[in-house]
């Protein structure tokens, strides 16, 4: 059966909607991951400890917008053939939402062991995680011109790969820091986690804004 245009730009717009809403979500929670970064440089436990907790709260919410976004896809059939790419997105982008949780977890871990890091290598860690909110944010407005044609959204999504690669090179840069340093191998290992997760979060961001670059072809 031959559907009206007006049925398809419909449920286009509601898979769309759906699946900005779940990046609002995972652009909230990672907004909180240099605020972790600096409790940690400063060593505040108490305010890590919180920020912890709203972590995890807000990759509850995540996990539901993600839910919400397959529901809605299922409920929407075979009606957009792009369905699968709107699923993919959400969720490459729900990956970043696990891996902050991920850096969280290991920073309030290095406090609580009161493990000694420089200075020098907490500071290089808060502009890597800067640098990933970036990214995201990038991703972000990368999703809000979807709808405005391919032309704009390529253009986005070129700012993402120009953030991920100042990402790389500042992952690059203290991955061998943190590896020449005279860290306990325990502290050692989960700051390479963190930095692997950091680095993993923004791959993500680029992943996610190349599947965005099809879907602009069909919206």
């Amino acid at each position: 059966m031959v559907l009206p245009a007006e049925t398809e730009e419909r449920v286009k717009r509601r898979a769309l909607n759906v699946c900005q809403d779940n990046l609002r979500k995972v652009l909230e929670l990672t907004r909180k991951t240099p605020r972790m970064v600096e409790h940690f440089a400063k060593g505040d436990k108490e305010l890590a400890r919180q920020l912890f907790a709203e972590i995890r709260k807000d990759e509850e919410e995540v996990i539901k917008a993600r839910r919400m976004v397959s529901q809605e896809l299922a409920e929407i059939g075979a009606i957009l053939v792009s369905r699968e790419d709107f699923l993919r997105f959400t969720n490459l982008t729900s990956e970043i939402a696990d891996f902050s949780e991920g850096i969280a977890f290991r920073l309030v871990e290095i406090m609580e062991h009161n493990w000694n890091v420089s200075g020098d290598i907490k500071k290089e860690l808060l502009r890597l995680s800067e640098a990933v909110l970036d990214t995201v944010l990038r991703l972000r407005e990368t999703m809000m011109v979807l709808s405005y044609g391919s032309a704009k959204t390529l253009e986005k999504a070129k700012d993402v790969e120009i953030a991920e690669r100042v990402v790389d090179d500042l992952y690059r840069e203290l991955e061998i820091k943190i590896l020449s340093s005279k860290l306990d191998i325990p502290v050692l290992l989960l700051l390479k986690d963190v930095l692997q997760l950091l680095e993993d979060s923004a791959d993500k961001a680029e992943d996610a804004a190349d599947v965005a670059r099809v879907l602009s072809f069909i919206m």
